[in-house]
């Protein structure tokens, strides 16, 4: 599989993904995603470089989101002050579910983070999935804190707002070749 960096053509398909994630995770009894994610905010994620497509032949696998931007009103400024990468949205297709493409992501995320000279992979997790936070869990990550309050929405509750973080370290195995510009030659991941 290869990965590499979205273009604006991917839009169509990874407003889709979101649609077949959210219908999947509703048919487990979960609200994550239900709310349309707006074209034009996802639009200005892959023209900033750093939203990522996993393909396999002609079809796509996978994506991730990985920026050294935390959204706000998550992490305390110590935190911060640390070199991090961020995780978003990481979604694989249900054609791709079970064969742990997902963890190889963040294996690969976690070696683009300490390439560009991260100490930290970090990330939110919608604050009622348990699944998704043991599933963080068992590959690594280490809970950090649950923010509940200080939603996007009149500041009402949030809803990811389970942070998890773990080191960012060197992963040579994922197996997926990388066609993604290296982090160490840019400011971003």
């Amino acid at each position: 599989m290869i990965i590499e960096i979205a273009t604006p053509d991917d839009l169509a398909k990874l407003l889709a993904f979101r649609e077949e994630a959210a219908a999947w995770l509703s048919g487990l009894g979960s609200d994550q995603w239900r709310r349309p994610y707006p074209a034009d905010r996802l639009l200005a994620t892959i023209e900033a470089g750093t939203v990522f497509m996993v393909r396999d032949g002609g079809t796509t696998a996978a994506t991730i989101t990985l920026t050294p931007e935390a959204e706000d009103g998550l992490w305390l400024t110590e935190e911060l002050a640390q070199p991090s990468i961020f995780v978003n949205k990481l979604t694989v297709a249900r054609t791709h579910a079970g064969r742990d493409l997902g963890g190889r992501l963040l294996n690969w995320a976690g070696d683009r983070a300490y390439r560009s000279g991260a100490s930290w992979l970090r990330l939110d997790a919608w604050t009622t999935n348990e699944e998704l936070q043991r599933y963080y869990l068992r590959h690594g990550f280490e809970h950090v804190r649950t923010v509940t309050e200080g939603g996007a929405v009149n500041g009402g509750p949030r809803v990811s707002g389970w942070l998890a973080q773990r080191p960012a370290w060197p992963d040579m195995v994922h197996g997926l070749v990388d066609r993604a510009p290296d982090p160490a030659s840019n400011a971003t991941a």
